[in-house]
């Protein structure tokens, strides 16, 4: 497949996929709300349970005689929803592996950077437009991970989060700046520097999306390293 078919599939998925995301999610958002205001003969039946397992007891639910209109009513939406939000969010995760066969075989060398999962890797892996992104600095305009010299009259001493740009693609640097945070020893090594140095953990994430976008538009600048 071809530099921009590639492009085109992930925009297609990832549209899919977010859709599917959202709807799984507001699914979810309403069996929580239901088992909230459930009766009392209902909700004991969901204490204590973690939104996996909630989802499961909800779609196993079975109607009682016994059971007055509110409580049936309340039963009978519960499963319709579970089984919504498990089958959206099935939907999504086949999107994500369609994704990720895509990713590994066309832009492997995104995938292989700390913290780049297929989702982020497909969100970044259009690149600089030609002529329009000419430097990594435009580039980390575009991302919305320049700083902002935040003034106090003529002196500069601090800069703020941008809170411009594409946002898509800033999101994408932030789950970067999270996992490296978790997952990377040299990043951890780095925060731990620098907020010794006084600077606020906002400040120190700013930095990580700045340094994060200039080390992404160099991998992007290269040709498609294909499996």
């Amino acid at each position: 497949m071809a530099g921009g078919g590639d492009r085109q599939a992930l925009s297609v998925l990832l549209a899919a996929r977010s859709s599917a995301v959202n709807a799984s999610t507001d699914a979810q958002r309403q069996l929580f709300s239901l088992v909230i205001t459930a009766p009392e003969s209902i909700r004991e039946r969901f204490r204590g349970q973690k939104l996996p397992a909630t989802i499961r007891t909800a779609a196993s639910m079975r109607l009682n005689a016994a059971w007055d209109v509110e409580t049936a009513t309340t039963v009978v939406a519960r499963p319709s929803l579970a089984r919504r939000a498990r089958t959206l969010a099935d939907e999504a995760a086949e999107h994500e592996k369609a994704i990720w066969v895509i990713m590994r075989s066309w832009r492997p060398d995104l995938l292989a950077q700390p913290g780049v999962g297929p989702i982020v890797a497909a969100t970044c892996a259009p690149g600089p437009t030609p002529g329009r992104i000419h430097s990594e600095a435009a580039f980390a305009m575009l991302a919305g991970a320049a700083p902002i010299p935040a003034n106090s009259g003529t002196v500069t001493t601090r800069h703020r989060l941008n809170r411009y740009g594409d946002r898509q693609l800033n999101r994408a640097l932030h789950t970067i700046v999270l996992s490296r945070i978790r997952y990377d020893d040299a990043t951890r090594h780095y925060v731990a520097r620098r907020t010794s140095e006084g600077k606020t953990n906002r400040e120190i994430k700013r930095c990580l999306k700045r340094y994060i976008a200039r080390d992404l538009y160099r991998i992007l600048e290269s040709a498609p390293a294909r499996a």
